[in-house]
């Protein structure tokens, strides 16, 4: 246990967190059992042990762990919590749970056996907690992580402290809001390189930030979609050719027999290793209104502009960044559809959005709402694209 505790040290003492994530004030932290999900690479681990950091410095009475540890090959979750209650643990922090292999019911054995002890856990985004876990559905809290927002990226790089806003607020308030913001920086200064690089935190990273983003792309594929859907390694290929293709062809509609063609499956097969893409953030599904899974979605695009830029940047398509954009940053908090002929997306079923390029000719319509791109200050129905990136 003394290793255990050593390293919990070293770990909070050399953590640093760029960003301080809303999250950490979003989450009811007098919960019991709180899941942390996200997809690989947005900082998972770092939010754990600044929490930890936060809360608790040096006490012993809060523990990190991961279950990389070797230790949990031979040693179960609730042995360990049992321990480390007795010697006073009241809060376990537990990194990568879906490592270890009866997970969910040994977190509802420690939530039965252990009422002094709170348990917070971090899992991939293909984790459905509730709905595969139905030990779990009636005690667990469930929150999702996020990769940095635009607004996060422009504090990190200029050490301001913008807040975020409602959709509500943007819409209603918009020519104030950018006013404001404007006095202190330039968005648009920044805003190329957020959709290059911005939204994993690793980009601070001293390292290729491409190179890096594809093999975080390969362990979504490898580790939280094979391990956790318990699929055979011999069907690693197809579901990587998928993606592949699916980035190639940019935000469409997919043509699932010829995609089934040519990754040599099924139909059904297809929109299953579809489905599981768009668990792992990797790709978006956009469908029309009343329309959902397992029908064939109007759109895939990948899931950010970074993934983009890494996987295919020879056929970057500035509309297609700029809808992806859009589409990530609204999916948070609101229902994104696809529209018709004249409209991008329709936001919430009521509200029809058009976005724009720069220097596009508008016909202004006024029930529409334009997001117009390299736009500094808007006016009217017209906004700024950049400013939906201060969602959250």
């Amino acid at each position: 246990m003394e290793s255990f505790y050593r390293t919990h040290a070293y770990l909070v003492e050399h953590t640093n967190a760029p960003v301080r994530r809303d999250l950490m004030d979003e989450i009811d932290w007098n919960d019991r059992l709180i899941g942390i999900k996200g997809t690989r690479g947005v900082g998972k681990t770092t939010f754990l042990l600044q929490y930890a950091k936060e809360k608790f410095g040096t006490d012993r009475s809060c523990l990190f762990i991961n279950m990389n540890n070797f230790y949990f090959s031979n040693h179960g979750i609730v042995e360990f919590a049992e321990q480390f209650q007795r010697r006073g643990g009241r809060v376990l922090l537990i990194d990568q749970v879906f490592k270890h292999p009866d997970w969910s019911n040994e977190l509802r054995r420690c939530y039965d056996l252990f009422p002094d002890l709170k348990i917070i856990f971090t899992g991939s985004s293909v984790m459905r907690l509730k709905e595969e876990n139905p030990e779990l559905c009636d005690v667990v809290k469930s929150y999702n992580l996020r990769g940095f927002s635009f607004r996060e990226y422009l504090n990190l790089q200029t050490g301001l402290k913008f807040r975020a806003y409602t959709l509500e607020e943007i819409m209603g308030n918009h020519e104030q809001i950018a006013r404001g913001i404007l006095s202190k920086v330039r968005p648009l200064d920044y805003f190329q390189d957020y959709l290059h690089h911005g939204f994993y935190p690793f980009f601070l990273e001293k390292r290729n930030f491409s190179e890096n983003l594809l093999k975080t792309m390969n362990m979504m594929v490898e580790v939280d979609i094979l391990l956790i859907k318990q699929i055979e390694l011999k069907y690693l290929s197809k579901i990587k050719k998928l993606l592949y293709l699916l980035s190639v062809d940019g935000p469409q509609a997919p043509n699932v027999s010829q995609l089934a063609n040519d990754i040599q499956t099924s139909r059904a097969t297809v929109m299953n290793y579809i489905k599981y893409l768009a668990d792992a953030r990797l790709i978006n599904m956009v469908y029309p209104y009343g329309e959902e899974f397992p029908k064939k979605p109007a759109m895939i695009m990948m899931h950010n502009p970074n993934l983009m830029y890494s996987i295919y940047p020879i056929r970057v398509e500035e509309q297609d960044i700029l809808d992806t954009f859009f589409v990530n940053v609204l999916w948070k908090d609101h229902k994104v559809n696809k529209g018709d002929k004249s409209v991008s997306f329709m936001v919430d079923q009521v509200m029809p959005f058009k976005v724009c390029p720069e220097g596009v000719r508008l016909k202004n319509n006024p029930r529409l709402t334009y997001a117009i791109h390299r736009m500094e200050k808007g006016h009217g129905n017209q906004i700024p694209l950049w400013m939906f990136g201060f969602l959250y």
